[in-house]
């Protein structure tokens, strides 16, 4: 996976959480509490998504920025 799909993968999962977390207070103030955990469930494992990315990415940087 190179450096640019980090990156896009990172984005989206970002994109996908703050849609989630919106969605998620929209449906507590609605009072709709069955379909809060789904919401953040999803929204937790995006974070987890971005994290393990993230963490690649900075491998990639790094091992490159060393072979010069």
């Amino acid at each position: 996976m190179g450096k640019k799909i980090c990156w896009a993968v990172i984005f989206i999962t970002i994109a996908v959480n703050v849609v989630m977390v919106q969605w998620t207070v929209e449906a507590t103030l609605g009072r709709e509490y069955s379909i809060v955990p789904i919401y953040s469930g999803i929204s937790i494992v995006m974070v987890f998504i971005a994290f393990f990315t993230y963490l690649q990415w900075k491998k990639l940087e790094y091992s490159e920025s060393h072979d010069e």
